[in-house]
């Protein structure tokens, strides 16, 4: 797909979204938090949901948790507007609690498409949630960092489950393991095809039912 039919099928997901009454947590929210980024990247972040500052300029990660986030990708030389960001979930949870079961479905089928048009090769997970979208049954404190290779829509894609940056921002310590893990993200983008990585059996089913965008 050329990166103008991308960005043709996103703005169309885009638009989509922002006319569907039916998400759960539209009405408390300020804007729609679609993603940003390099449409053609082979990297995808995925956080978990727009907190203040990020559903008042309808971008994602751009509060003290995206500050980091530039830290991060600067300190393995990855620019920022190279790599595109999204979450499980684009619209604001009221006080910016997690997100529950419904909404991440209700988003989950944008969300889905969304990964089929931009297409990446590497998805890093920011976050228990958006770890859980790919890899069940572990907790990110045992897998963090550590890349693994699943099935998604008949396509071979490396996941690397990282912590949240909000949870680097409490905590000196995880801090310090983002900066750690993140070195892996070169690494694995020198020659994804052959990075030796785990496989993981449970492939992950599609939702057809939607179609999706984000660009800025």
């Amino acid at each position: 797909m050329t990166k103008k039919d991308k960005r043709k099928k996103l703005i169309a997901l885009k638009d989509r979204m922002e006319s569907d009454n039916s998400l759960p947590l539209r009405s408390g929210a300020t804007n729609l938090v679609f993603g940003q980024g390099n449409i053609d990247s082979p990297v995808m972040f995925i956080g978990e949901g727009p907190g203040r500052w990020e559903d008042m300029k309808a971008l994602p990660f751009v509060g003290n948790a995206g500050a980091l986030l530039n830290q991060l990708l600067q300190s393995v030389e990855l620019p920022r507007e190279e790599v595109f960001i999204t979450n499980v979930v684009h619209h604001r949870p009221p006080s910016n609690r997690d997100p529950l079961p419904e909404e991440l479905s209700s988003y989950g089928r944008y969300l889905d498409k969304m990964i089929k048009i931009i297409n990446p090769s590497i998805i890093v997970t920011l976050g228990r949630f958006s770890m859980a979208k790919f890899i069940s049954g572990v907790t990110i404190t045992n897998v963090h960092g550590k890349p693994r290779k699943i099935v998604w829509k008949d396509k071979e894609i490396v996941v690397v489950p990282m912590y949240h940056p909000a949870a680097g921002l409490r905590n000196g310590e995880i801090k310090r393991r983002l900066f750690d893990d993140f070195k892996v993200i070169p690494e694995i983008m020198k020659d994804v095809g052959e990075y030796k990585v785990e496989q993981i059996g449970e492939e992950v089913k599609e939702d057809d039912s939607i179609e999706q965008m984000s660009l800025v």
